[in-house]
């Protein structure tokens, strides 16, 4: 892993008639010296498209499902960490909520959950790759390649789902750190558990009591990543009961140890969440919030 990797990350609120699909489009520019991959590690989040112009990504999950240099990565909804490496390139990300992705993707969420997949290749994502083809130019041109980016999803609006309310409050229960068992969050949804099972399935890709734990974690994660002077101790959400089920959790979101975890380099994930947590309000997405107000749950 190269030590002078040198990132620079712009977000972008997506059109207001899109903002409850998405979380933030957001582009990444990686400068690696010649030769060199810089090594990082996806935190569980909600799924992803990313366009790559130059180096092209490669990725690894925690079931060895692999992708090697493809231009256009596809990620399911995650509650597990990914390994990815990547060269000198310039990144297209496109961050979908649960309701983007039951609005945009051919296929239930569970079915994909913590996949990663080339989108030229995989059906579910071939919606996508008229954007993939002509989302770059000959130069870069980041007004002309946000534009292509919200043009091509405008297009595809349409109407809006059928479930896309409920999908909204399960979505709002999940990132209020009030609620942390699955009888609060049916109660403040209005549902019956079953009902809350099958949206989730559905559009989120987990089950609702894996899907408030990840939360949990995600929220303790990222204060540590952003002020690691807090210690793994200091950035515990009060939902832990101590440290010790921190360290099992952590274990199963990120394959790791904390200790592991922090010890390794975020060459690219550091600079993203910093700069997230300055512009979009949170630091990971999958903190953001359904109403088009970023970063509400911290």
């Amino acid at each position: 892993m190269s030590r002078r990797c040198h990132v620079q990350v712009r977000f972008f609120r997506p059109p207001a008639e899109l903002s409850r699909y998405f979380t933030t489009f957001y582009l990444a520019e990686i400068d690696v010296p010649e030769g060199e991959r810089a090594i990082d590690y996806l935190h569980p989040e909600w799924a992803n498209l990313r366009f790559h112009s130059g180096e092209r990504l490669s990725a690894e999950n925690y079931q060895g499902q692999t992708i090697d240099k493809v231009d256009f990565a596809a990620t399911g909804p995650s509650g597990r960490a990914l390994r990815f490496e990547v060269g000198t390139c310039r990144i297209w990300g496109i961050g979908l909520m649960p309701s983007g992705w039951a609005k945009f993707v051919a296929a239930p969420a569970d079915t994909l959950a913590d996949a990663v997949v080339d989108g030229q290749v995989h059906e579910a994502f071939a919606g996508f790759r008229p954007l993939a083809d002509t989302l770059f130019g000959p130069e870069p041109d980041i007004e002309g390649e946000l534009a292509r980016i919200s043009a091509h999803f405008l297009a595809r609006a349409g109407a809006p789902l059928a479930d896309e309310e409920r999908i909204t409050a399960i979505h709002t229960a999940l990132v209020d750190p009030d609620i942390s068992t699955v009888s609060q969050l049916a109660e403040t949804v209005g549902a019956s558990d079953r009902t809350v099972e099958r949206v989730c399935a559905k559009a989120f890709g987990f089950s609702p009591k894996l899907l408030l734990r990840r939360q949990r974690f995600i929220r303790s994660l990222s204060q540590y990543m952003l002020d690691p002077s807090l210690k793994w101790i200091g950035a515990l959400d009060g939902h832990y009961h101590d440290q010790a089920q921190f360290v099992r959790e952590f274990r199963q979101f990120m394959g790791m140890t904390p200790r592991q975890y922090g010890k390794l380099e975020h060459p690219i994930l550091d600079a993203i969440v910093n700069e997230r947590a300055r512009l979009a309000g949170a630091a990971m997405q999958a903190l953001d919030t359904p109403d088009g107000q970023r970063g509400g749950s911290r």
